[in-house]
């Protein structure tokens, strides 16, 4: 009696006060993001493919496979797929190259793997689960990722794998716009062409699994356009990804802003030391990025399951499943 007494309760608290504990939450970018730009077809693809991101990290979270293994069952299902700036989905760098970056990081003992520029890893993820598993690094960029990958017997993909013709128009479009004005923005020192859409796309998951773990990754193949081996925040520890036995984040958005903000871990920090709530803590990040000139988002999860998704922009692909396996996928404001 005395259990269903308490099963009763959890129910009932559940169901009027909407308290929930969540296992993972995503992210597949913000941007404008709106309805009226979107057919219902592209809706209902970008939500089943969320969906199925969900479904294949809380798998691993019922076969009591760790944060990170989930983590990486969810971020690869969104690399795979043309939606999304990240694996098969990557934008086109300025000399028409697809250049990824992704970190992860387990909040069990803060070890962190990343992977900066490459061209040929067909899941940046796994490459970076593999340099903070297999390796004495925390980032490894360039060829001398891609050959570490290969001797991990990662997949190796020739570069035209992640050649879309939706983003290889996108690059075209913003050429043409530098093209016709090549004068800069004085407050940010972008091309007039730079677009709030081409900044994001970036995907992420952070996973909470049945020992209190926590794990967070993220993926991106960055900005349309950029120039000079341009790094945003997804690969680096603190800016774009951040863990601890307390909370877990992934950023999404203008990635310089994010790296200048440390965003993922002040996230942390304000909990750790200002003593804040998760959202609380979550939402005034965002606010100082925008206070700064950037934008995007973010999605974080804590320890005891609660969630938090702030974000500035018109929209952000964004879901989450719970201990039960509930899911939740949104993607406007």
């Amino acid at each position: 009696m005395k259990n269903a007494a308490v099963t009763l309760f959890i129910f009932i608290s559940t169901f009027f006060f909407g308290q929930k504990k969540y296992v993972m939450v995503i992210h597949g970018g913000a941007g404008t993001i709106t309805r009226e730009a979107m057919t219902q077809e592209k809706e209902n693809a970008y939500k089943a493919k969320l969906t199925e991101a969900l479904k294949a990290g809380y798998k691993e979270f019922t076969y009591g496979k760790t944060s990170v293994e989930a983590v990486a069952a969810a971020i690869v299902i969104l690399e795979d797929s043309p939606l999304f700036n990240a694996g098969k989905g990557a934008v086109f760098t300025s000399d028409e190259k697809n250049e990824l970056d992704a970190s992860i990081m387990s909040g069990k003992n803060k070890s962190a793997g990343a992977i900066a520029g490459v061209h040929t890893i067909k899941n940046p993820i796994k490459a970076a689960i593999a340099v903070m598993e297999k390796s004495e690094h925390v980032m490894l960029s360039g060829e001398g990722a891609e050959k570490f990958a290969k001797l991990q017997g990662l997949e190796i993909v020739d570069p035209k794998y992640f050649w879309t013709k939706e983003r290889w128009d996108g690059l075209q479009k913003v050429k043409k716009k530098e093209a016709q004005n090549p004068t800069k923005i004085s407050q940010n020192n972008l091309p007039a062409s730079y677009e709030i859409d081409q900044k994001f796309g970036t995907v992420g998951a952070v996973a909470l699994d049945r020992k209190g773990n926590i794990a967070a990754g993220t993926s991106t193949g960055g900005m349309t356009n950029k120039k000079y081996g341009r790094i945003g925040d997804a690969p680096i520890i603190g800016a774009g990804t951040y863990a601890n036995t307390q909370v877990g984040i992934s950023g999404t958005g203008w990635g310089e802003f994010f790296i200048r903000a440390t965003a993922a871990r002040t996230v942390a920090a304000k909990m750790e030391y200002l003593n804040k709530d998760l959202k609380t803590a979550a939402q005034e990040t965002i606010d100082e990025i925008e206070k700064m000139g950037g934008d995007g988002g973010l999605i974080a999860l804590d320890k005891d399951g609660n969630i938090a998704m702030p974000f500035n922009t018109a929209g952000m692909y964004r879901g989450a499943v719970s201990e039960n396996g509930e899911i939740e996928v949104e993607i406007y404001k």
